[in-house]
């Protein structure tokens, strides 16, 4: 069905004049270089807008997409650099996208990371998302980070997470089913079964039985 409240023309116009204004390098975005893009990123902002059922993300049992709301923007233009990645490789412009993003919304979600085909960011300031492996329905707060171990190694998510605020999850952890990291936790090197609640810090963590589904939660 898609979004029926989109004036893609309008928001060409947005993108291209912030960043003209922002990044401009002696080449100018033209609003008309965007239109190949959009398609395939308004589709793809769909099918994950589609399955969020939080307030703000939907209306008379649609989706919709604010460019004026900052989640809404800031998921919106981590998928556009993202696709424009994907297609042509245009590092340059791609680039001028993600700091806009990180600009606006203080989010740092770089071009080629794989982000799922369903996620959620909530008021994302301070968020740094690595080259991890995601998996569909992955919920991210402000302040949280995902990184690399000294070998490089980053985690792995095998199902639905919620990183509610100040979460930092780094290396080699493999992050099972339905994962909820409590605020303030941080997570290193470790594996997480299904059905957990992860609060603490590492090496002291402490690990809790989830009762609660994050889909149900959060998705529909």
């Amino acid at each position: 069905m898609g979004f029926n409240n989109i004036d893609i023309e309008k928001l060409n116009i947005l993108v291209s004049t912030q960043l003209n204004s922002f990044f401009y390098d002696g080449v100018e975005v033209n609003k008309n270089l965007l239109r190949r893009y959009q398609t395939h990123t308004i589709d793809r902002l769909y099918i994950c807008f589609k399955h969020i059922k939080k307030p703000y993300f939907y209306e008379n049992d649609r989706a919709i997409f604010n460019y004026f709301n900052g989640d809404h923007y800031s998921m919106y233009l981590y998928l556009l650099c993202n696709t424009i990645w994907k297609l042509d490789k245009n590092e340059n412009l791609a680039s001028k996208i993600f700091l806009l993003n990180k600009a606006l919304h203080g989010i740092d979600a770089f071009y080629s990371i794989d982000l799922p085909e369903i996620f959620l960011f909530v008021h994302p300031i301070g968020t740094v998302l690595g080259k991890a492996t995601y998996s569909d329905y992955f919920v991210v707060y402000q302040n949280c980070t995902i990184g690399a171990n000294d070998n490089c190694s980053y985690p792995t998510f095998k199902g639905a997470s919620v990183m509610y605020s100040k979460t930092s999850i780094i290396g080699s952890c493999e992050i099972g089913s339905n994962t909820i990291f409590g605020a303030n936790s941080f997570l290193m090197d470790t594996n997480i079964e299904d059905n957990k609640v992860v609060v603490g810090s590492y090496p002291n963590n402490k690990i809790i039985q989830n009762s609660s589904s994050v889909i149900d939660r959060v998705f529909k």
